[in-house]
């Protein structure tokens, strides 16, 4: 299994430090809804997880709330309510919408302003090492005592400079960022031996990977945006505060979403929020929109590009969903080819475009062996595992209406006369459309017998 590190811009065997593959993934800055760019980034790790899960792995996963933040105090200010009754209004949101696309749970979920005395330890410990440096209440991390500061995105300081990424304040040097950040007039703060203030955005996700993970993991991950300043800032200030090397083994960064030409962004106005694209697409059809490319490619996001992720995943459904008979004495269609493919793709840095094609083509081999009388019992039951492996649930909602039994019975009953003919291609027509709306059949040699999973 081989997975592609940021760090040093190459394809690495990747073999955990024990036995619990412990991964970090950055989380949201709670000042507002989450939006399909949230959704690519975490559906994406969901499916890392998922993968190293089906491997055999255990996993432990972590993933932040940003719940103090200059965007979240404005935005409060704007609403006339508390910051922390903001983050807390949109923390709950963010539940929902990931609920919603089936996105497993992480393990822990800190938040920044729970975790605030080992952020002042962190960074009381960075002071004493020379590291960092106080400067009118706040704390600056001193980035020329970083000898590998640029390491992550590959660039100098004097690029770094001239890229014009820099934050403002009383600095010795230009590049050196914020730790800790002196409190204004009237705003959410906390005591520390620099005066009032809160913490820096940086620091934070080092103090959360320490506390909960240790001093090196095996992933980080998160969204190619990061990379600078966030994800390198990390490495200098966990590095220099433990001198322990690498803070991560395995760096993996997602692509980003576009909308026509242009990035994502909230400042162009183009945001498009999971709640909005959930009121026009499944959940499993958002994912097929995300898997069918490559992690770290751009995604362009358009309704047609959904729509044919809808048609796509419901050639899956079918399939599955669709109950043949085991058919006794039948050649039987052989499934481990495809597994063997499937498990091939996703160890080439979870490739989950190839996974995905893999399971179209045994779809396509489903449905041309069940006209042939083949037995595909097994190839539908691993489908259905290989899919669940990737997140998807192949599941319709559909409300049945009121009185609907007596239709039921007439199938049956009319698929009952088809077998007798003989005519199975028919009958298993029937059986699949009723599977297709939750009425599952069960022949027995009292007759068949239906239940509604509805």
């Amino acid at each position: 299994m081989k997975v592609l590190n940021t760090l040093s811009g190459k394809k690495e065997e990747f073999s955990p430090q024990g036995e619990i593959v412990t991964m970090y993934v950055c989380g949201v800055t709670t000042y507002d809804a989450c939006h399909i760019g949230h959704a690519m980034s975490y559906i994406i790790f969901d499916v890392v997880r998922r993968y190293l899960e089906f491997r055999g792995y255990k996993v432990k996963h972590v993933q932040n709330f940003t719940d103090i933040d200059d965007k979240i105090i404005n935005r409060a200010q704007q609403l006339g309510i508390s910051p922390l009754e903001l983050s807390n209004e949109y923390i709950s949101q963010y539940f929902v919408d990931m609920d919603a696309l089936n996105i497993k749970r992480a393990h822990i979920y800190p938040k920044a302003t729970e975790e605030i005395s080992r952020i002042i330890e962190i960074i009381r410990g960075l002071v004493n090492k020379g590291y960092a440096y106080e400067s009118d209440g706040s704390v600056y991390f001193r980035v020329r005592n970083f000898p590998d500061y640029g390491k992550l995105s590959r660039q100098n300081l004097k690029e770094m400079i001239s890229g014009g990424n820099i934050e403002e304040g009383k600095k010795e040097y230009p590049l050196d960022f914020a730790l800790w950040k002196a409190a204004k007039p009237s705003e959410l703060s906390w005591p520390s031996p620099w005066g009032e203030g809160r913490p820096g955005w940086h620091i934070e996700c080092s103090a959360m990977v320490l506390e909960y993970l240790g001093e090196t993991i095996d992933i980080h991950g998160g969204g190619y945006d990061l990379v600078f300043p966030h994800h390198e800032n990390e490495i200098a200030q966990a590095e220099s505060f433990t001198g322990v090397v690498p803070f991560a083994k395995y760096w993996l960064h997602n692509g980003l979403v576009q909308v026509g030409e242009s990035k994502m962004s909230k400042s162009l106005g183009n945001l498009i929020t999971i709640k909005e694209v959930l009121q026009l697409f499944s959940p499993d059809a958002i994912r097929l929109f995300v898997l069918n490319s490559h992690y770290r490619s751009s995604l362009t996001y358009s309704k047609e590009a959904l729509e044919a992720a809808g048609r796509g995943v419901e050639r899956l459904s079918q399939a599955v969903r669709s109950m043949a008979e085991r058919c006794e004495g039948a050649s039987v269609l052989e499934v481990e080819p495809f597994r063997r493919r499937f498990i091939e793709a996703m160890d080439n840095d979870f490739n989950t475009a190839q996974a995905m094609a893999v399971l179209f083509e045994l779809v396509r081999e489903i449905n041309r062996c069940q006209g042939a009388g083949v037995d595909v019992a097994e190839a539908r039951h691993s489908l259905a595992e290989l899919a669940g492996v990737l997140g998807f649930t192949l599941q319709q909602k559909v409300k049945l209406p009121a009185g609907f039994e007596p239709f039921v019975e007439l199938l049956i009953s009319v698929r009952d006369e088809l077998r007798r003919a003989n005519e199975w291609q028919l009958a298993d027509k029937i059986r699949s459309g009723l599977a297709e709306q939750g009425i599952e059949l069960e022949d027995t040699p009292k007759g068949t017998a239906w239940k509604s999973k509805r």
